[in-house]
């Protein structure tokens, strides 16, 4: 099983044995734009869910917390999201995330495509019990870059453009999901689940070889970040 480990605030370290991970999609909190959307990325070849928001299972292994991510082609890319985190110890935390999925292969089923790349988490947190009461108030943003590599680990990419710029708010809160953990019995360690994405700005290339996340608390000044290069997998022989 997957292991990931997380700082808090006040330097306290928390581990989470990852038993199960779920990726929210479709998951705005004004569902009529969900709709839109749904309807834009039909025009793509995207299949519709059957219902909205989704909740996808991913393989636990694919919860990392790495530096890289090793891509079959040049057609996938990351999406800034939340995480909520329940501990080794059954608290709940909340962390920065990011979504590498197959652009390609989402258009023959979302849920395959979220089984092909990893979910990027960073390798700080909070309690969420500490942010609750200012959830919509944290700040979302996602910036991508040239940078991409040829294996090392160290995430770096070089001249960025902002790509997603938004906030808690637009997405289902944390109490939603909390509530559809609960009444399908997953509410417990080693539980993972990615909230879904915000919109992308128009006119910034996606495909990048550099993807960097951040989660910003404005009343405190933290913030929660990752970053990853994108490495190209060599071709296949055969």
């Amino acid at each position: 099983m997957t292991g990931l480990a997380f700082t808090l605030p006040d330097g306290t370290r928390r581990t989470a044995t990852v038993r199960r991970l779920l990726n929210a999609g479709y998951a705005g909190r004004r569902q009529e734009d969900v709709a839109a959307h749904v309807a834009e990325l039909a025009e793509l070849g995207v299949p519709a869910p059957s219902t909205t928001p989704a909740l996808y299972p991913v393989s636990p292994y694919l919860a990392q917390q790495t530096g890289t991510v090793h891509a079959q082609h040049g057609k996938t890319s990351g999406e800034a999201e939340w995480a909520l985190v329940v501990d080794d110890t059954g608290d709940v935390l909340l962390t920065a995330a990011c979504d590498h999925t197959d652009r390609e292969l989402e258009t023959y089923g979302v849920a395959w495509s979220k089984n092909a790349a990893p979910d990027v988490l960073a390798t700080s947190a909070w309690r969420l019990d500490d942010v609750a009461e200012r959830l919509d108030a944290l700040t979302l943003r996602a910036w991508v870059g040239d940078g991409g590599g040829d294996g090392d680990d160290r995430a770096g990419g070089g001249e960025e453009r902002l790509i997603q710029d938004g906030t808690c708010a637009e997405l289902l809160a944390p109490a939603h999901w909390i509530d559809v953990l609960r009444e399908r019995g997953e509410l417990e360690p080693g539980t993972v689940l990615i909230s879904g994405t915000i919109p992308m700005l128009p006119g910034v290339d996606q495909f990048a070889g550099h993807w960097r996340v951040r989660i910003g608390d404005p009343a405190t000044g933290r913030e929660i970040e990752l970053a990853y290069r994108v490495v190209p997998m060599p071709e296949p022989i055969g």
